[in-house]
């Protein structure tokens, strides 16, 4: 089995510029990725991304809702986490259609 890509051509399209959402309303920001951990409770939401730095802008969810907030994140970053039984950071494939509103008032998609 081929692991799975982080990122696809197809998301790189649909990702907007670092800061392209800066000012809209949260319910209207679409979350355009969900990356996680399979071991844990690590949750990433992508809403913008920069493919020179490699770096998204997001909402983070490290396991604990209390600490959980918007932030950088890099794809280096996610690519490089090494988890038990040779697990890596996955991509939810069946992520559908959902905004930036719904995880700031603590639903977790």
């Amino acid at each position: 089995m081929r692991p799975q890509k982080l990122l696809t051509q197809e998301i790189l399209r649909k990702l907007p510029a670092l800061g392209a959402m800066d000012g809209s309303f949260p319910s209207t920001v679409p979350i355009v990725v969900k990356f996680f951990n399979p071991c844990g409770a690590a949750t990433w939401y992508a809403i913008e991304y920069d493919p020179e730095s490699r770096e998204f802008f997001g909402y983070v969810d490290l396991g604990d809702p209390m600490c959980a907030e918007l932030g950088y994140f890099s794809l280096d970053e996610l690519e490089s986490i090494r988890l038990p039984m040779g697990l890596k950071i996955e991509r939810d494939a069946h992520f559908g259609e959902h905004y930036l509103s719904e995880v700031l008032d603590g639903k977790r998609p």
